[in-house]
């Protein structure tokens, strides 16, 4: 794929890399639209989503921990972030309401609210979700 050509069928976003460095331009866990949560939701079995806001400080100081507890719990949950700002729709629905939420069988689990270490949210989620143990 040469410079300004879109990319070819098939491909995915992930694959894209940096014209310059050569890094991955999507690595970790990209933001997900609307149609993209909604497939994720339903297809994993385990799903975890992560809204956050550029505005809103608590959110914000939440993401490095979601984001390791992503890591951590890798193979038993799937890690999902939801922009609200560019996602109002979806971050409107009911069972969203604030970071992170859990998902099973496209229904929200038990919630809890402010902000969490790395460290409560990994029990938080092996405590609702006893699959996302291993």
């Amino acid at each position: 794929m040469r410079r300004g050509q879109p990319p070819a069928a098939g491909t995915h976003r992930r694959d894209a890399k940096c014209g310059n460095f050569g890094s991955k331009l999507f690595s970790g866990h990209p933001d997900v639209d609307a149609q993209i949560f909604d497939h994720q939701i339903k297809r994993s079995s385990v799903p975890a989503v992560e809204v956050r806001a550029r505005w809103c400080d608590p959110r914000t100081m939440t993401v490095p921990a979601c984001q390791a507890a992503a890591n951590e719990l890798e193979t038993g949950v799937r890690m999902i972030k939801l922009n609200s700002d560019n996602e109002q729709a979806v971050a409107a629905r009911p069972g969203i309401r604030g970071i992170p939420t859990l998902f099973r069988g496209g229904r929200g689990v038990p919630r809890t609210s402010g902000a969490m270490t790395t460290g409560q949210i990994v029990r938080w989620v092996r405590n609702h979700l006893p699959m996302a143990a291993t």
